[in-house]
């Protein structure tokens, strides 16, 4: 078994977007995926997001305001997840002026190749 620890993980830091990558962490290139968690800080957004990789995102903490590419913001609450195409750009809200938003990300190249799996920030 693997353990794969948030809180004793190198996180990096975009903004107002903390990004704990799980490459770092021993086993995690047996997956057939590239996975993270990312925080989004209270009153904070993304950057606007685009990439190769299909993305599976699950909200741990908090709500997760998700702006898609034409502008409609959807609101994903702690319990719930959303998937991302391949080069669908979207931008992470929080409105919570006290609740960071936490997800967990897994993503895939279209085609199934974990070895394509891009290092993106965020």
């Amino acid at each position: 078994m693997h353990v794969f620890n948030r809180s004793t993980a190198q996180a990096s830091t975009t903004g107002a977007v903390e990004v704990v990558r799980w490459e770092q962490f021993q086993g995690a290139d047996q997956l057939p995926f590239g996975g993270m968690w990312y925080s989004v800080a209270p009153g904070s957004s993304s950057a606007k997001d685009q990439h190769p990789d299909v993305e599976l995102s699950l909200v741990l903490g908090g709500v997760a305001e998700v702006e898609a590419a034409d502008g409609t913001i959807t609101a994903v609450a702690a319990g719930s997840g959303f998937l991302l195409a391949s080069n669908e750009s979207h931008i992470v809200h929080n409105s919570s002026p006290d609740t960071p938003v936490v997800v967990f990300s897994a993503y895939w190249m279209p085609d199934g190749d974990p070895q394509n799996t891009e290092t993106r920030e965020r």
